[in-house]
């Protein structure tokens, strides 16, 4: 199976997707209600939109190949077999506050002859930005931007290879719940002084995307959450096809499935960085 092929065919599927949730955006909205749907969800959006995006993309991907959902099989999953997980609107409040900044997100997993589950390949379009980021496993990962007169430029990404906090950009997450937002900005304040600037955007899967083109030296974050499984398997292949790296705050691999505070860089920065993750880190 070519999964650099399969992928490009589910951009556009996924593409479509997000011109129909565009569009949807960009109409005018009852604020209070839909920040309220958001918060009353985990912050997902759960609109009528975001379940027809769901619907459209589940129907027409199996489509293309008819692999099961991840979650529909839960655990009978079996080695050697390949799942889709397609995740909600990422960056939800992002898209009710009528920003740029959310994502559509689709990722193959792959359970290995141990049982375990990995991602394979993944997709992350964010269609306000008219930008798609594509990879698969041992196929490096690509960025697809669309100008505004439609033309279109394919380009293969790399993280940076800043080495120091001192003048590096950074990135970092942090969740509606008190004790990980509070881990995220004590983390912020202990480096702040040292890096050119530490940007807080969102949502995570453009923030992983982002250190695999080189938009950011390193984005971190404390406790993502089963929820975001779908949106950091996608962005995770991109990290990992472009040569980035993507971690635990404690140098160890992610546990798929589990809660992680997680951390993606270009790897030369780590070594500074990481000390001060260690210092707050989760029980």
């Amino acid at each position: 199976m070519d999964l650099r092929e399969l992928a490009l065919q589910v951009v556009a599927v996924v593409t479509e997707a997000g011109q129909y949730a565009l569009g949807d955006q960009l109409k005018p909205h009852d604020l209070d209600q839909q920040t309220q749907q958001a918060q009353d969800r985990r912050m997902q959006i759960s609109s009528e939109i975001d379940e027809r995006v769901m619907r459209f993309c589940h129907e027409r991907i199996r489509q293309i190949a008819p692999f099961e959902d991840w979650e529909a099989v839960g655990s009978a999953r079996q080695p050697g077999e390949y799942y889709w997980c397609i995740g909600h609107i990422d960056g939800s409040i992002n898209y009710a506050r009528n920003m740029p900044e959310w994502t559509i997100t689709v990722s193959l997993l792959h359970v290995n002859n141990e049982g375990e589950m990995y991602p394979a390949m993944g997709i992350v379009h964010a269609p306000a930005l008219r930008t798609t980021y594509i990879a698969a496993k041992g196929q490096g990962a690509i960025r697809i931007r669309v100008n505004a007169a439609g033309e279109e430029k394919r380009e293969k990404i790399m993280p940076t290879t800043t080495p120091t906090l001192q003048g590096s950009v950074l990135c970092f997450g942090m969740s509606y719940f008190s004790d990980e937002s509070h881990r995220a900005l004590e983390t912020v304040s202990d480096i702040a002084g040292m890096p050119a600037d530490i940007k807080r955007i969102g949502p995570a899967s453009m923030d992983l995307c982002r250190v695999a083109d080189g938009s950011y030296d390193a984005y971190f974050e404390p406790t993502l959450h089963s929820w975001d499984f779908p949106a950091v398997s996608a962005a995770a292949v991109v990290v990992w096809e472009a040569q980035g790296r993507l971690s635990r705050w404690d140098g160890s691999e992610i546990v798929w499935g589990e809660n992680n505070d997680i951390v993606a860089s270009n790897g030369p920065i780590t070594d500074a960085l990481t000390p001060y993750l260690r210092a707050h880190m989760g029980n």
